[in-house]
């Protein structure tokens, strides 16, 4: 039960932090930075993500499709998770055991897919430049706002790849970057359920449990 836990809490935290999104700038410079955000994303591509979070490090192998994505991470023990938007579900994938958990998708702003906007994004500026693993990046200061939190953090857009190779909070508590990124196509039965894995229930937290 711990484990499944901590992989769904590595997946939609180490992924909803991401995303995309339209530079507003002022003047000729800034706007054609702008204009480079707007460009659309690769769909298809394989990468891994180094994630870091109170002193700790995590590596992750991500390969995305249009309305796909696997994801699995190092502390996962093998276990991987499967998002199928097309279908509106998401597939914990256990090997181990050759069973898997199914979740329904939820609302499209709860899945941890990356997108065109930062979730909650109110605001962006420019801060500066930066190359980031052989990537030239813009770095902006975003602003999000999210129920009624706003939060602030550094997004490196690299402009060779229309893509937000790295994100990280002002005060350097967390950080994700992608690294090793190849866009392609990728097979279909990275996104495919193993052939006879058995349908495990989710299993519920008992009434006690988060009581003092």
């Amino acid at each position: 039960m711990k484990r499944i836990l901590i992989v769904v809490t590595a997946v939609f935290v180490a992924l909803t932090i991401f995303g995309c999104s339209k530079g507003k700038e002022e003047g000729k410079a800034e706007k054609a930075k702008a204009e480079a955000i707007t460009a659309k994303m690769p769909q298809e591509m394989s990468t891994t993500i180094v994630s870091t979070s109170g002193g700790r490090t995590n590596k992750s192998k991500l390969n995305m499709k249009a309305d796909k994505m696997r994801m699995e991470s190092e502390m996962a023990g093998g276990t991987y998770t499967i998002v199928r938007r097309d279908l509106k579900k998401v597939w914990m994938v256990m090997p181990a055991t050759k069973s898997y958990m199914e979740m329904s998708e939820g609302k499209k702003e709860d899945v941890p897919i990356p997108e065109e906007k930062v979730k909650g994004e109110v605001s962006r500026k420019s801060v500066g430049s930066e190359t980031i693993d052989g990537h030239p990046c813009t770095k902006y200061e975003v602003t999000a706002k999210m129920d009624d939190k706003t939060m602030t953090s550094y997004q490196w857009w690299a402009t060779d790849i229309n893509f937000p190779v790295k994100a990280a909070a002002v005060d350097n508590s967390w950080s994700v970057e992608y690294k090793d990124i190849k866009f392609g196509p990728q097979p279909d039965n990275l996104f495919e359920l193993p052939a006879a894995y058995q349908k495990m229930s989710i299993p519920t937290m008992p009434p006690s449990v988060g009581r003092k």
